[in-house]
């Protein structure tokens, strides 16, 4: 297994739509291991293949207390089941690293995925695992947690992060 360098915004590989995986093999398994360490490594609870310049659809997640329940989803699609149920999360980003902006999002969805073997699995998560996914998922679209909140905002974020990463180099 190997650690990945995490992309920050605003770097524009972040907004790259990934690609549909159609072969399931030991590449795929291999990373989906280096996508769970470097989610380890940077204390993250989700981390979406984009995140380190892959662009494929998988997405990792632990949202265990004791981080001892990976889980690996390929393919990844959200159907909204009732739209009108939304919950407020301060939610954080590994690419956008020190901030948390309250986001919402549907509450009632079902997750469609597929795992490293390739079968087809649904499930209907609700609270912090159905906020994750769903962020993750946005990932993979293109869409960062950035979106959802006040242009004002987000150009703050921006800038700051880059000075950030001036100051470093």
């Amino acid at each position: 297994m190997t650690i990945k360098n995490i992309l920050v915004f605003p770097d524009p590989r972040l907004r790259e739509i990934a690609k549909e995986v159609t072969i399931f093999d030991d590449d795929l398994r291999q990373l989906s291991e280096d996508l769970l360490e470097t989610m380890y490594e940077f204390n993250g609870i989700g981390l979406a293949s984009t995140q380190i310049g892959v662009a494929k659809r998988i997405l990792v997640l632990d949202v265990s207390e004791e981080k001892n329940e990976p889980r690996v989803f390929i393919n990844p699609t959200v159907k909204i089941l009732d739209e009108k149920e939304k919950g407020g999360f301060d939610e954080g980003c590994l690419s956008i690293p020190g901030f948390y902006e309250e986001v919402f999002r549907p509450t009632n969805v079902e997750i469609s995925f597929q795992d490293l073997k390739g079968i087809n699995q649904k499930i209907s998560p609700s609270g912090l695992l159905g906020v994750v996914v769903q962020h993750e998922i946005d990932h993979l679209d293109g869409k960062l947690m950035v979106d959802y909140i006040s242009p004002t905002k987000r150009q703050r974020i921006r800038s700051k992060l880059l000075k950030l990463k001036k100051n470093k180099t």
